[in-house]
């Protein structure tokens, strides 16, 4: 008697793709083009995405590493993951007309910092290093901030007053390490005050939550994003730490390797925050392609949150007339 052939599957991670400020990011560069004609000059990677930064590319959006960059008098669009207060200064120096699409989650973080600082504590940020949302939060209160990146750095802080110390986080980490790294700075500074509300966003958790709940059932766990975004890195580590055999990262479908599937029976699909969905799908042909025709769609969590767009840009799309 034959044996029967092994159902190849694909279990869909849901949410994936774009959280709400990736999109009110991508939609103000959009916009921004739409009222003020190209170019429109973008500092940093409006978001961490290579498909995203051609797109817009393409569109006339100009995408600069620093102010200096930008044509005095010209329009400048900061990016999701914030700045440093002297960027806008910078910009007002340079008669540029700044609109920041910074995400209102990292705004938070920001606010975060400067009340803690106006009220003179010591601010242990926990974030990666050179990372922009780290750089951007930093630039807040850079004489109170020291950043941890990492559950073995936190032997290297110092503080003047152990009972004024709260620690921030950049908004996109790996949910357990960040707690792991809550946990050692506790034990270390049994005084420590945490955030008012959660740092770490509504988006990274879900998604990562996702990947945790689906990861033990997947030889193969593939994850669309760009090598950059910090996001999409950690949904590989989270794939690898709750029981995928193997995770890897990918811009697009033409970066699978047909080795990756060897004995796969399973695989599961998921994005980073910054990823359009098309890409997904690119990937999910891929794949059937190849056999793995079923597709099961796990949502545990359903996602409604929406941000406006930035209020000098609305104004300046009524007086324009652009919807």
């Amino acid at each position: 008697m034959e044996s029967k052939p092994v159902e190849k599957r694909v279990l869909l991670a849901k949410p994936r793709g774009y959280c709400a400020g990736v999109d009110r990011a991508v939609v103000t560069v959009e916009k921004a083009l739409e009222v003020y004609g190209d170019p429109v000059y973008v500092r940093k990677q409006i978001v961490h995405n290579k498909h995203v930064v051609e797109t817009l590319e393409s569109k006339g959006a100009v995408f600069v590493e620093e102010n200096e960059e930008v044509p005095e008098g010209s329009v400048v669009v900061f990016s999701a993951h914030g700045v440093a207060p002297e960027v806008h200064d910078q910009a007002e120096e340079r008669s540029l007309k700044a609109i920041d699409a910074t995400c209102p989650l990292v705004t938070k973080v920001h606010q975060e910092a400067r009340r803690f600082a106006k009220e003179d504590y010591d601010i242990v940020l926990i974030g990666h290093e050179g990372h922009e949302e780290v750089i951007g939060t930093s630039g807040e209160a850079p004489e109170h901030i020291q950043l941890v990146d990492g559950p073995d750095e936190v032997e290297n802080i110092e503080v003047r007053d152990e009972s004024k110390v709260v620690w921030l986080s950049q908004t996109t980490l790996s949910v357990d390490e960040t707690m792991e790294t809550v946990d050692r700075l506790k034990k270390r500074l049994p005084l420590l005050q945490s955030p008012p509300s959660d740092d770490i966003c509504y988006a990274t958790q879900n998604r990562q939550q996702v990947v945790k709940d689906i990861a033990a059932d997947c030889e193969l766990v593939i994850v669309v994003g760009s090598q950059n975004s910090s996001n999409s890195l950690r949904l590989v580590e989270v794939a690898l730490q709750h029981g995928a055999d193997s995770s890897y990262l990918v811009d697009y479908a033409s970066e699978i390797e047909e080795a990756w599937l060897e004995g796969v029976t399973t695989v599961g699909v998921t994005s980073g925050a910054s990823v359009p969905d098309n890409l997904v799908r690119e990937v999910l042909d891929f794949l059937d392609e190849r056999g793995y025709g079923t597709v099961e769609e796990f949502e545990p969590v359903v996602e409604k949150q929406t941000f406006q767009l930035p209020r000098e840009l609305k104004l300046d799309m009524a007086a324009a007339n652009v919807k």
